[in-house]
């Protein structure tokens, strides 16, 4: 059975710092991007991150370039992500998914082909 399970939400002031983590089960590891989403209130779910396993492509959405790092622990089958100067309108439900990766292949963004599967996020409340 896959799982993606997410842990590190929480509330924080802003200018403040998260590390959001995604454990994978179920699945090859490396074989996998993973990638963090994330849906605020009235809004619809936007890619924030998406990290290729095998060759560690990375692929940053503008609004959190220079704020927000995603980075794997390859031998726990976890993705984190590391968010800084956080603001009031990074306030959302962040979600981390998978697709099946194109193994040999250069992507830019592999995220942006549709998603396999997803975890049931972890809310991010950032407070002015």
């Amino acid at each position: 059975e896959v799982q993606l399970v997410e842990s590190g939400g929480g509330l924080v002031q802003a200018g403040g710092t998260l590390r959001l983590s995604c454990t994978a089960s179920g699945f090859t590891f490396d074989e996998y991007a993973i990638g963090w989403f994330r849906q605020a209130p009235g809004k619809e779910r936007e890619e924030v991150s998406c990290l290729k396993i095998s060759d560690e492509t990375t692929y940053n959405s503008d609004f959190v370039k220079g704020r927000f790092t995603i980075s794997s622990d390859n031998a726990k089958n976890t993705v984190y992500l590391q968010m800084n100067s956080l603001t009031p309108e990074d306030t959302a439900v962040y979600y981390c998914a998978a697709v099946e990766a194109f193994l040999g292949y250069v992507e830019r963004n592999s995220c942006s082909r549709g998603m396999d599967y997803w975890g049931k996020g972890t809310l991010v409340t950032v407070s002015s």
